[in-house]
């Protein structure tokens, strides 16, 4: 328990909060009854995994995989609760992970992989970056 408390909070529920543009994205498209086209998604996932691994990798954060999880994990809880909140006032109807209790379990695990995959991402970068640093001042 000591290394989640270690963590930095503001940021892991910060960037969480940063992926709700993809389901925010999403409801006003429906909304607005426009179609999503299929790379629209892709994009928005490609860009806040890039702000993830960039705030973390670039950001000296301690334990960059930990902390990426840990925003997946928030992303996802967020998501849920988004959903279950919206999705009444919406379409009059409980929609989502909520009103399916089962599909609980597989959101957070996809997302723990998003985690997972941009938090070794954001350590790959720190590396790189101590690396290159070390290699500055041998030279100096």
């Amino acid at each position: 328990m000591r290394t989640l408390s270690s963590l930095h909070w503001p940021l892991v529920v910060g960037l969480g909060a940063l992926a709700l543009v993809r389901p925010l994205v999403s409801i006003v498209e429906d909304q607005l009854g426009v179609g999503d086209p299929p790379a629209v998604p892709v994009v928005i996932t490609l860009v806040v995994s890039a702000v993830w691994v960039a705030a973390v990798g670039l950001g000296r954060v301690a334990r960059p995989v930990l902390t990426l999880v840990c925003v997946g994990l928030t992303y996802a809880v967020l998501s849920i609760l988004l959903s279950g909140v919206l999705s009444p006032v919406l379409t009059g109807q409980l929609q989502g992970p909520l009103a399916n209790p089962v599909a609980v379990v597989p959101v957070l695990a996809v997302n723990a992989l998003w985690g997972l995959a941009t938090g070794g991402l954001a350590l790959l970068l720190q590396r790189a970056r101590s690396d290159r640093g070390a290699g500055e001042h041998a030279r100096s």
